[in-house]
This record gives structure tokens, sequence and C-alpha cells, in this order.
């Protein structure tokens, strides 16, 4: 019974060594990872627009309380990057995370950048790129239209490096695109509320790799 008892201790503890092994190590203690959230407030960012942000629960929460587009900016611009978030749609309507931004002055009116698109609502192509002043640039094939978790939490990658741009989004690469003629090369990044009232939404665990860019 005791030699039993002893190696399952040793297939417990050998199957909790492998699981901790096969863990990916949190971004957070990479050097070339920065965290762009420190989880109590909004240092770091800036608010474009009159929209409401604030910080609860450890998560960046935004809501539309006017019928304007609304905005949460990076303090710095950045060029080439990786970017890891994780976000949660609370009600209908658009949002998404936009990259090489300029508004006009303090207002939420953008000159220049594009967004990669969150929506819960399935086909609505959470994932692509519009903007720019063209509309959609790009959008994911018909077969990931469905990986977004309308009521849950949802973790996003953006890899921007030159005019490539790949999107994964809950582990699954959803785009990969090359922009022929991209506007901004370099801006601001920015989280969006819709105009017309209706976002909710929730963002945390925020990471950038900056990749600088010439």
């Amino acid at each position: 019974m005791r030699r039993t008892l002893a190696i399952t201790s040793i297939c417990l503890a050998l199957a909790g060594l492998l699981s901790a092994q096969s863990r990916p190590r949190p971004r957070a203690l990479s050097p070339e990872w920065v965290s762009l959230f420190n989880g109590k407030d909004l240092e770091g960012w800036r608010k474009v627009g009159n929209e409401q942000w604030e910080v609860v629960d450890g998560a960046i929460y935004g809501q539309g309380i006017t019928k304007e587009y609304g905005y949460l900016a990076t303090e710095r611009s950045y060029r080439d990057f990786h970017l890891s978030l994780r976000f949660k749609c609370e009600a209908n309507g658009n949002s998404g995370v936009y990259i090489h931004t300029a508004f006009d002055g303090d207002t939420p009116r953008i000159v220049a950048g594009r967004q990669i698109e969150i929506d819960r609502t399935l086909g609505r192509h959470t994932g692509g790129i519009y903007g720019d002043g063209k509309g959609w640039i790009a959008w994911p094939s018909p077969q990931y239209e469905s990986v977004v978790r309308p009521y849950d939490w949802n973790d996003m990658l953006i890899e921007v490096e030159g005019n490539t741009y790949v999107v994964h989004l809950n582990g699954i690469k959803v785009l990969d695109f090359t922009y022929p003629s991209p506007g901004a090369e370099e801006g601001l990044i920015a989280l969006q509320l819709h105009s017309g009232g209706e976002g909710r939404m929730r963002f945390k665990d925020i990471f950038i790799r900056d990749l600088g860019g010439n």
C-alpha cells in the first residue's frame, strides 16, 4: 500500500512539473515585452473625446455615454510592434484597436490611422482592418468569422512589421495581410468606442513588444 502511495505521489509530482514547464512564460517577465496597463489606473493613456473610461476590477472599462466616437490613446507613438491584449464586449456596438493614429487636436476626429476591428456580432469581421479613409481594407476569411467569443474574454495578438499585418484571435491566425499603400506608418495606439452610445468594452493584459523601425 505504501509503495502504491509513493508511486502515485511521484507521478503526481512529475505531472505537475511537466504542466508547469508547458505553460508559456508570462510576457510581463520578458524584457522584450512591456506592460501598457498597470491594472490600477490609466497612467500612460489619455482620453480623446467625451466617452467614459475607468479601471474596474483590474480592467480598462470603456462606456459610450454620448452619440460620438471615443478613444483611449497611448501617450507615445509606435511604428513596428507586436501588441497583445484581452478584450470583452459587453454590449452590441463596434470597437477596435487603432494603430498609427493621429487626432485632430484634442478632438476624436481621426486624421491618420486604421483599426483592427472588434465586434461581438458574428460575421462583422473581427480582426479585419478598417480605416485610412478607405473603409474596409482587409477582413478574415469566412471560416474565421466565428472565432470571436461574443460573451467572454478574447485574446488578440496584433503584429505590425512594415506594411505586413498579422492578427491572431484566440490563438488562431485570422489575418495575414500585406498592405500595398498604408497611410501613416507611425502613430498612437488607441482603444475605440463606436459612436451611438452603445459601446461597453473591457480591456486588460495589454503588452507591447516595440520593434522600432526606420
